[in-house]
């Protein structure tokens, strides 16, 4: 079920992608999708009553390394997740810097009339 919710929101911002002639609106949607492909990652990385990667000894203070492997949580869709924000974060200000230079040269965020202000 939560993976459905995950494409629902990759399908929102897909929609925002498509159909907007307003560039901030399309920026917004690009957001949308990275966020639901982070949350897709973070999902199938998720184990039910599992533990962080940090956390390997028992209450007692020692480590049962076959238990903690059959509880762990997968840190690898975390790390990837973590890279991602970061490289979404760049490429969401390159957006805008680009979206500020176009209302700079043509005063409108309409790409339809950006289109025609193009010959």
């Amino acid at each position: 079920m939560i993976y459905g919710l995950c494409i629902l929101l990759f399908l929102i911002g897909l929609y925002a992608v498509v159909t907007k002639h307003n560039l901030i609106k399309i920026v917004i949607g690009f957001i949308i999708m990275e966020n639901a492909i982070n949350l897709f990652l973070i999902m199938l990385g998720y184990r039910m009553g599992g533990k962080a990667p940090i956390i390997w000894q028992d209450a007692a203070g020692k480590a049962d390394i076959a238990a903690f492997a059959n509880s762990a949580v997968d840190p690898l869709p975390q790390a990837l997740v973590l890279t991602s924000i970061v490289i979404s974060l760049g490429v969401t200000a390159l957006m805008v810097a680009i979206c500020l230079r176009v209302y700079q040269r043509y005063g409108t965020f309409d790409i339809s009339k950006i289109r025609r202000l193009k010959g």
